[in-house]
């Protein structure tokens, strides 16, 4: 399902970021939600054929969330998120690593730092997301493996959630 939302997705090499603007036909509460509830979280924050799975989540400054990538033969693969800052509504940033399933970073990949921003624009909210990496070399790993038609997907999956709460 192609959706006519704004999906604005660049990659900048000579800042290591990759910046994704999208639009959401929403209430800002419920964006809000989808981002920050391990409930609401687990039901898009994969790409398919994939599904989330919370292992513990702490949405505070200073708090983390593990979580499970699972795959269709339960094939698992773990990610940590560490909150450094929140501004209820309006912004969120974290330090995101991939781990084992206790939460030890796995050093393959290094680490991302989302800097997410909701904003209200008319009867929409309007996410926009810088994701910082470590090294150039790393940016360019993700981008080989699919980063934006696997978060592609999964933006379409939040829009089916965020469709079946109205």
């Amino acid at each position: 399902m192609k959706s006519d939302l704004l999906m604005n997705f660049s990659v900048n090499k000579e800042t290591i970021t990759v910046n994704i603007k999208r639009e959401f036909k929403a209430p800002l509460a419920n964006v809000w939600s989808a981002w920050t509830e391990a409930e609401i979280l687990d039901q898009w924050w994969a790409p398919s054929p994939f599904t989330s799975k919370t292992k513990s989540m702490e949405f505070v400054a200073g708090g983390k969330r593990l979580y499970a990538m699972v795959g269709s033969e339960n094939q698992e693969r773990w990610g940590r998120i560490d909150y450094t800052s929140i501004s209820p509504k309006t912004n969120f940033k974290y330090a995101a690593t991939f781990c084992d399933s206790e939460g030890n970073p796995d050093s393959t990949f290094g680490s991302s730092y989302w800097d997410i921003n909701f904003s209200e624009q008319g009867d929409a909210v309007i996410v926009d997301i810088e994701i910082k990496r470590d090294s150039l070399s790393e940016l360019e790993k993700i981008i080989e493996m699919g980063f934006k038609e696997g978060f592609t997907s999964t933006m379409e999956s939040l829009d089916k959630i965020l469709e079946a709460q109205k």
